[in-house]
Order: C-alpha cells, then sequence, then structure tokens
C-alpha cells in the first residue's frame, strides 16, 4: 500500500517498515509601543480607503494596536464559480480518480493575488489572537484535534461565531498511514462525530495529520463525509518560514499553515506568529482569503 508521507511538523521523522513510503518534502514579535508604529497603505489600498473611509480608517487604527508595519489588504469578493480542485501531481493515491476520493492539494486554482490561512491541532487558546483577528479581519480556518481542543470548546466556538471555519483534523492527531482502515475511520468519523455535536456540523474538509496518508486514510475519509483534504505549500513560524516550492515565495491559491503556539512551544505568541504572516503577505502583495469560499 502506497503511503504519501510529509515531514513531520515538529521535525520529527516518522517511518512504518511495513509500508513503501513515497515521501514529499513538506514546507515545512509583541511589538513596540503601537504609537511608534508606522501604519501605511500597502500598495491597492487606496480603493478601498475610498470606497469605505470609515471602515479603513477602523482597520489602520487596528493595524497600528497589533504593530503591523502596514494595513492588510482586502479580499476579492468570492468566486460567482467556484474552481475544480483535483489532487496536486505526485499526491495522489491508487483509485484517486476511480474512486472519486477527496483531493490532497496544497494550493487552490486562481490566477487572484490570494492566500490561505490555515492553523492546525488547538493546544494554544490565546484570547488576545482571536481580538487581533477580529479587528483586522482576517479570515482563517482551524483543523482541530479533539484531545487538545476538549478541554475548551467554548473557545473554538467564539471563533465560529466571527464566521471561521472549524474543520477536522482527528480525535488524537496519530500518523494515520500506521493504522488500519477502520483505526483511520474511527479517528476521521470519531472526529465528525463531536465536531457535529460542539460545533453543531460535521465538516465536509480534513486534514491529516503531519500531511501524512495513504489510499485508507482518503477512504475511510470519504466513508466520513468528506470532500476535501487540503495540506500546504507554505508554513510560518513565530521566528521564520519554511517553503515548499524550489522558488521559496508565495503563489496565488497557496495554503498557508501555522499552529495554534504559544511560548510554551515557540520564542512567542500566537499574535507574534500573526505579525510575521501578515507583514509578509502584505508586503508581497497578497490579501487573505476564506478557504471555503474556494471550495
Amino acid at each position: 500500500m502506497r503511503a504519501v508521507v510529509q515531514n513531520d511538523k515538529n521535525r520529527v521523522t516518522l517511518a512504518i517498515a511495513a509500508l513503501t513510503v513515497a515521501a514529499a518534502v513538506a514546507v515545512s514579535g509583541c511589538a513596540g509601543p503601537a504609537d511608534q508604529a508606522e501604519v501605511r497603505p500597502a500598495a491597492g489600498q487606496q480603493a478601498h480607503r475610498a470606497a469605505a473611509p470609515d471602515s479603513h480608517a477602523a482597520l489602520v487604527a487596528a493595524a497600528r494596536r497589533w504593530g503591523l508595519d502596514a494595513v492588510p489588504l482586502r479580499p476579492p469578493a468570492p468566486p460567482k464559480h467556484r474552481p475544480r480542485i483535483t489532487a496536486r501531481d505526485g499526491f495522489e493515491v491508487d483509485g484517486q480518480v476511480e474512486d472519486d476520493l477527496p483531493p490532497v492539494f496544497t494550493t487552490v486554482p486562481t490566477k487572484k493575488k490570494i492566500v490561505f490561512l490555515t492553523i492546525d491541532d488547538g493546544a494554544e487558546k490565546d484570547p488576545d489572537f482571536l481580538r487581533m483577528m477580529s479587528e483586522l479581519r482576517i479570515p482563517y480556518t482551524a483543523f482541530l484535534s479533539n484531545y487538545l481542543v476538549k478541554d475548551d470548546y467554548g473557545y473554538f466556538r467564539r471563533m465560529q461565531a466571527e464566521g471561521h471555519t472549524l474543520n477536522n483534523h482527528t480525535l488524537t492527531h496519530p500518523y494515520l498511514p500506521g493504522l488500519t482502515y477502520d483505526e483511520q475511520k474511527h479517528e476521521i468519523c470519531g472526529m465528525q462525530d463531536i465536531m457535529k455535536r460542539q460545533f453543531g456540523k460535521a465538516p465536509t474538509v480534513f486534514r491529516p495529520p503531519y500531511g501524512n496518508y495513504n489510499g485508507d486514510t482518503l477512504r475511510a475519509a470519504k466513508a466520513c463525509g468528506i470532500k476535501y483534504a487540503p495540506i500546504w505549500d507554505e508554513e510560518v513560524y513565530v521566528d521564520h518560514w519554511e517553503y515548499r516550492e524550489w522558488d521559496r515565495g508565495l503563489h496565488p491559491g497557496d495554503i498557508v499553515l501555522t499552529h495554534f503556539r504559544g511560548r510554551d512551544d515557540w520564542d512567542g505568541t500566537m499574535v507574534d506568529d500573526m505579525r510575521r504572516f501578515l507583514n509578509k503577505v502584505t508586503r508581497d502583495g497578497y490579501a487573505v482569503a476564506r478557504l471555503e469560499d474556494y471550495l
């Protein structure tokens, strides 16, 4: 059985001897006083100011408050016709097309200068992060693992109430290709049940832990009601970025990964992490769009 394996996001190498593994290389701060931060409109921002001066003024104030270099760009309206999502070349499994399995992809087909922010697991529950993203109006998608979120489902309900989407990242975050089909189905369907009970609906989007999966993973996911299995093209940490592609840059439609982490794991907070993320994407002329608007 073929397994598609990404590098562990915490740089732990995992292997299952009985599997033939095809390795795909994964991609793998607070600022000074707010009144000292010079916040200037980014390229393309003037049109937004003219259209909604009060809204823009609020964003300028929020960008200054959170120590950003510039006001984040606003994403375009969602597409009238959503793009067709297929598995990335080399990320397919046997039976991908014939069995209509959920595609694994790292980038959404679009020519617009947008990226998608996704945040994994749920370990850190930073109220400042919720406030920052709300004030800056930045959309993101959370992929949750139950063993890390069950101590405070309310934190993620607040996130959901702000319009952010909560998706499936398994019950216990295991290395899925090392499990049987039934064990994988339990991890995915079990999380579907919890999400429906705690957040009102079972999602149709799932991210395999570590980005590792095989044919059984995608068959189990489909049986649990999953339609898409996005992973990522870049990963942002509090102190650096990591890239999948050789050019080490952003591309239209790229999915960016980060984690719910704080000072226990990083030399900084989620606010610091988001500042690094937003400063780069804005500097490079990208806006952050909502992933589910394109699926």
